[in-house]
């Protein structure tokens, strides 16, 4: 009886956490660049009341065993790095990209960040900066006279000035991608940072082999499918539900033979 009220609490926390996750990609429905997150869990280890192979007397063989498992329990939390949609802002310091890879960010204590949100901004100093205000690398300076900004497709970044007829090549932005991006540590923010299980970023421009491109003007939106996670929001409740009967179940079943008891 208690094995069955602990199997259905691991139940009821492991459906918690599911639901804690479908609720925090909805809140994100509209993040830009947010990556939406899944749970991953396993069964925990069984109690074999009896095994299997030949029995005492050695006439027969039994090839099945009973055995009993005790819950279940959360092992990950997987974030999927398929592509979102892309808007168009027309803002020419807007950047979406299309394929695989991150823009690198330098946070306040010089670590490098990682994100998929391009929505870029020019600080007082004139760098090229988050919305959080970090520098994006490598750094790129603009010119308080610069009027037009234009950024191709492998990250050049070229800037028109007032009273000048031609443009400046200012920089290039390079991408980062990883070996396994869902082992990447998320810090909030919409940013990224490595981890022993992502591996190293591999640095490159935009467009080469195994890069996405650029492209100006535009955001990558959220990949969350509300109805995905609405529909999968139900199957929780519901198992979360039946967890709770158990309990229940095995509640009344510990009334009755305390009764007999007493009787």
């Amino acid at each position: 009886m208690n094995r069955a009220l602990r199997t259905a609490a691991t139940g009821m926390f492991a459906q918690q956490m599911n639901v804690d996750l479908i609720s925090n990609n909805i809140a994100n429905v509209n993040t830009t660049g947010f990556k939406k997150s899944r749970p991953e869990f396993q069964d925990l280890m069984y109690q074999t009341i009896k095994t299997g192979g030949t029995n005492q007397d050695g006439t027969t063989n039994e090839v099945t065993e009973i055995q009993i498992g005790n819950g279940v329990v959360p092992v990950a939390t997987l974030k999927n790095f398929r592509q979102g949609d892309v808007q168009p802002t027309n803002n020419p310091l807007d950047v979406s990209i299309q394929g695989e890879g991150f823009y690198q960010i330098r946070r306040t204590d010089g670590t490098i960040a990682y994100t998929r949100d391009g929505s870029f901004k020019i600080s007082a100093e004139g760098q090229l900066v988050d919305a959080q205000g970090y520098v994006v690398e490598p750094g790129v300076v603009f010119s308080p006279n610069t009027n037009q900004i234009t950024i191709s497709r492998d990250g050049t970044i070229e800037a028109m000035e007032s009273g000048q007829t031609a443009a400046v090549r200012l920089g290039q932005l390079e991408l980062a991608k990883f070996v396994n991006p869902a082992g990447l540590h998320s810090i909030g923010n919409n940013l990224f940072i490595e981890t022993s299980a992502s591996g190293n970023p591999i640095i490159g421009a935009a467009g080469s082999e195994g890069f996405g491109e650029l492209m100006q003007g535009s955001l990558e939106s959220s990949n969350v499918d509300v109805v995905e996670e609405m529909v999968n929001m139900i199957v929780a409740q519901r198992a979360y539900e039946i967890n709770s009967k158990t309990i229940k179940t095995v509640e009344e079943m510990l009334a009755m033979a305390n009764n007999l008891k007493q009787g």
